[in-house]
């Protein structure tokens, strides 16, 4: 009996001792003691097992019951932990990716308005909706709520939605050469820059004329305007390919922003690179991807072509005297503080050694460009158009490989392009069919007519209007779409040479793209290396602005009569 009420109380010790060592309460200190007690009691229990088969049976039943316990306090402590855990967090939203809401909003709100107001004297009820539909397009590529591309094609779905225009009507414009010009350049651009050889011309020209700040920043700006007839994207050329490396130039010349050196050669040379790209956008058709669609309306407002040949022959002289005016008066009003730049040939050069030799696809790159570039300047006496001359180049790279078919799917920025050139060109020239073109020119006509003034002063008048209201646009197609041919009605109206009002107002829609910092593709690159102020970049960007019309009327003008123009 003493055995047994040993083993039990010991049994009953180490149960309790289990059921201790569940409770959430216990401390450290109080569990090990509990599971030391309770070791050393079975470790007795063990011993008493063996003198006493009876005892063995009473354990084995206690066994079984600690083991329960055990089983279910682990389930109601599991149960206790279940119900009081907090819930699961949730996943977060996911982000929205359609339409930016208030752009849109805004551009909808533009055409609704519009669409309601009540139509004029003397225009037809169809083209004050087409207007409507119109400016909403407008201000939606200006404010991009989605990409350019996708706004167009909602101007168009509204156009083709209300009846104002037909299916075939607002989808004419894709038919047109002058969009699938600019997209075969984008193509033929990308091979110019995936095989290098935009950036070899361009450390040809520092390694041979950058030895000072001035002849750096000069070698710079011609291999930039060398390049411009082959790559028709501002942003890609002087973006892409200039942007980093000026931005090393600086670097190796010991010109960084945020420690006060940025005067040492970076201001300058980034205002000066950025000021002189939007002139060689302007000197060339295919310099700049806006600059087709001017031709375009112009042949669509007037019924006169602008070939390539006739657009370079126009520019090439006002364009190269302000190339050579525009650095050298920026380097004496904003000069740079080290007017040697001994490391930039060096820098040149050392770039150049580890490109080594012309590759093969560098080469075949060089004589398409030379075939390509020939043919647009002599396509008029060979009977081959600029569209032609294009889809020979790119057919070239396909064939031997310099570039893909599928690099050329992946050119987005090209059939976005292709896209809103398309609709926008079957808008304004519908605009134009349904008389309402004519109508605003006879408005402003009578107008400006009323004032007296010759052609001349009356057209320097739409010049500046044309040219400053820029400050209200972030995209120069979306400039020349708005405004390019009521201004060039309206000029031609009043006795300005409607050939020659078309070049003009061509030539400014890049030129105006260097007044603000968001006035062309280029503009957010070069101001966003923060090497000059804002008010700084407006202040210099107001006063080349007079200066290249001042180069461009003056100097331009005497050319142009001695062209023929006038």
């Amino acid at each position: 009996m003493a055995s047994f009420a040993l083993t039990s109380s010991l049994g009953f010790h180490s149960l309790r001792s289990r059921s201790l060592n569940l409770s959430p309460r216990s401390s450290p200190s109080t569990s090990t003691r509990l599971a030391s007690t309770n070791s050393n009691s079975l470790t007795k229990s063990t011993n008493l097992t063996l003198r006493n088969p009876e005892f063995a049976k009473s354990t084995k039943s206690l066994r079984f019951k600690q083991l329960t316990v055990r089983a279910s306090a682990s389930a109601s402590a599991s149960a206790s932990a279940s119900s009081s855990s907090p819930p699961a967090p949730a996943s977060p939203p996911q982000p929205w990716t359609g339409a930016a809401m208030k752009p849109l909003m805004a551009s909808i709100a533009t055409g609704v308005i519009l669409w309601f107001v009540p139509v004029p004297s003397g225009v037809s009820r169809n083209a004050w909706q087409l207007l409507a539909i119109f400016l909403a397009t407008i201000v939606g590529i200006i404010t991009q709520p989605l990409p350019l591309g996708a706004v167009a094609l909602l101007g168009l779905g509204a156009s083709v939605l209300t009846k104002t225009l037909t299916f075939a009507a607002a989808f004419s414009a894709f038919g047109d050469p002058i969009p699938w010009l600019i997209a075969l350049a984008f193509f033929f651009a990308r091979g110019f820059i995936k095989t290098g050889l935009g950036n070899r011309i361009a450390y040809q020209f520092v390694s041979l004329f950058g030895s000072s700040s001035l002849g750096l920043g000069y070698s710079l700006v011609f291999s930039e305007a060398l390049l411009a007839p082959a790559i028709p994207s501002v942003s890609a050329r002087a973006g892409g390919i200039f942007f980093p490396l000026v931005k090393s130039l600086c670097v190796a010349c010991g010109s960084n922003v945020g420690d006060g050196t940025e005067h040492k050669l970076g201001s300058w040379l980034m205002l000066t690179c950025f000021q002189t790209s939007v002139i060689s956008s302007s000197m060339f058709l295919t310099a700049m991807a806006a600059n087709p669609l001017s031709a375009t309306l112009t042949a669509n407002t007037i019924n006169q072509t602008i070939g390539w040949m006739d657009w370079a022959k126009a520019a090439i002289v006002p364009g190269l005297v302000s190339l050579i005016v525009v650095p050298l008066l920026l380097y004496v009003i904003y000069p740079p503080t080290v007017k040697s730049s001994p490391d930039a040939p060096k820098l040149a050069k050392e770039r150049l050694e580890k490109m080594g030799p012309m590759s093969k696809n560098e080469k075949i790159m060089a004589v398409t460009l030379l075939l390509t570039v020939g043919l647009w300047v002599f396509g008029g006496v060979l009977n081959v158009d600029a569209v032609t001359a294009a889809i020979l180049g790119l057919s070239i790279l396909l064939i031997t490989g310099v570039v893909t078919w599928k690099e050329c799917l992946a050119e987005s920025v090209a059939w976005d392009t292709l896209t809103w050139f398309a609709a926008l060109i079957a808008m304004a020239g519908y605009l134009n069919k349904y008389g309402l073109i004519s109508w605003f020119s006879q408005t402003v006509v009578k107008f400006v007519g009323g004032l007296g003034l010759s052609w001349q002063l009356s057209f320097g008048i739409l010049v500046l209007l044309y040219f400053y209201s820029h400050y209200f646009f972030a995209s120069g197609a979306a400039h020349i779409g708005a405004m390019f041919t009521a201004f060039l009605s309206v000029a031609s109206a009043l006795g300005t040479p409607s050939y020659l009002a078309a070049l003009v107002l061509a030539f400014l829609s890049n030129l105006m793209g260097g007044i603000t910092h968001y006035g062309i593709g280029s503009a957010p690159v070069f101001y966003g290396a923060n090497y000059v102020p804002l008010s700084k970049w407006w202040g210099y960007g107001f006063l080349i602005s007079v200066v290249n019309i001042i180069i461009w009327l003056g100097v331009g003008g005497i050319w142009w009569k001695a062209i023929g123009l006038w």
